[in-house]
């Protein structure tokens, strides 16, 4: 029948019931209410049938005057199931006990692998996860999520260039890629130092070589600024070129700033749900009751359970709701240019070398665009032109 598991659930009797008046007896069931179902006549003065737990109590007060007797020939359900779990409380308990600690150990950090990084780096690596909260023997649902890990190390740690993060049962898999450090080594191979670039040279220091060229010349890509042969002629000697060549350098830019922006910016407030979903059946555990947000970011973060090395179909979710709201930003003519200088000099500091230093700038053409502010900028850089070319012999 259909509602046969909530009659497990609450607990139902399978009853004999012998007597005359078994029909007006069922009757007096009905009026008050008393639910029978699979009711069968055995003889004609007895018949069996079954009843919820919760009647049992309404059926003696029906049968006081009725003249029959009724014998519970079976009990079902949970109440039961109960009932007899308590006497063998100890064994329960046990076996209780015992899923729940392997479910605690199956879901905990066991161990921590790092791979593709050098002894220092793998160090930083552990005590950046360590700062998280990540370290072997924590709960893997209150840890971050392996993409929050991930961001938070490249955040953190200039040395990596990237790094992947993954859960393999109670391993932390992280696999690291270094950033690749040019080491400067003094080269034996013979060869010259030309320029990369124009420019005009403003300083020069030959560790060896004989310079060609002078402060204040101007030279063109590829243009020989310290050659690899020293010595009077017909006593010559190729050796590894080696100095430091600066030279003024020129770069152009241009950035359009518009002077009226729309944007939308975080208020800082925010509502959580949290679920428990068994397959495709979410069930809130906890909710704010706050008002909804007319505009809002949402975010959900995931977590899976696991037993042994079997991935349950349960999943903690925890839903975060942060309101938003639009902002304007206005600049005036001014600021709009300032900003657009600010920008224009950023980016050029990120194309150049370490070493280089911007000189000077000049702003070159400026102009309002379509709300905009268009700046065109020019800049006087100095910075190390100098390249090695191998000399082949023969030259």
């Amino acid at each position: 029948m259909k509602n046969e598991w909530v009659h497990q659930l609450t607990g139902n009797l399978r009853v004999r019931i012998v007597g005359k008046g078994l029909e007006r007896l069922l009757n007096e069931f009905t009026r008050r209410g008393i639910y029978v179902w699979n009711v069968r006549r055995e003889r004609d003065d007895s018949l069996t049938c079954h009843m919820l737990l919760r009647d049992i109590h309404h059926v003696r007060g029906a049968m006081r005057k009725s003249g029959c007797k009724l014998y519970v020939l079976d009990r079902r359900g949970a109440p039961f199931w109960l009932k007899a779990s308590w006497k063998n409380s100890g064994i329960v308990i046990g076996v209780v006990t015992f899923i729940c600690i392997v479910f605690i150990l199956s879901n905990m950090i066991w161990r921590i692998e790092v791979t593709g990084a050098n002894p220092e780096v793998e160090h930083t690596v552990r005590q950046q996860l360590k700062k998280i909260g990540v370290e072997r023997g924590a709960l893997q649902f209150v840890i971050p999520s392996p993409e929050t890990i991930q961001r938070t190390l490249m955040n953190n740690i200039d040395a990596i260039t990237w790094i992947g993060v993954e859960w393999r049962g109670t391993t932390l898999y992280c696999q690291v890629v270094e950033k690749k450090r040019p080491t400067e080594t003094k080269s034996n191979t013979p060869q010259h130092l030309v320029a990369k670039k124009k420019a005009v040279i403003t300083y020069m220091f030959v560790e060896q070589g004989q310079a060609v060229v002078e402060v204040n010349d101007h030279v063109v890509p590829g243009q020989l600024l310290v050659s690899g042969f020293i010595g009077k002629e017909g006593q010559t000697e190729i050796v590894p070129a080696r100095g430091q060549i600066l030279g003024e350098t020129w770069y152009k830019s241009t950035v359009a700033v518009p002077m009226k922006t729309t944007f939308y910016m975080l208020t800082g407030k925010k509502r959580e749900t949290h679920y428990v979903r068994f397959w495709s059946w979410k069930i809130p555990i906890f909710w704010d009751h706050e008002e909804q947000f007319s505009q809002f970011e949402k975010q959900v973060d995931e977590k899976t359970f696991r037993f042994f090395t079997w991935t349950l179909p349960i999943v903690y979710e925890k839903v975060v709701w942060r309101e938003k709201e639009v902002a304007v930003r206005e600049y005036s003519y001014e600021q709009a240019k300032a900003v657009a200088k600010q920008i224009a000099r950023e980016q050029l500091q990120r194309q150049l070398p370490a070493d280089a230093n911007i000189q000077g700038e000049k702003v070159l053409h400026e102009a309002k665009e379509n709300g905009k502010v268009k700046v065109e900028m020019h800049y006087q850089v100095i910075e190390n032109i100098a390249i090695p070319q191998p000399i082949i012999q023969g030259d």
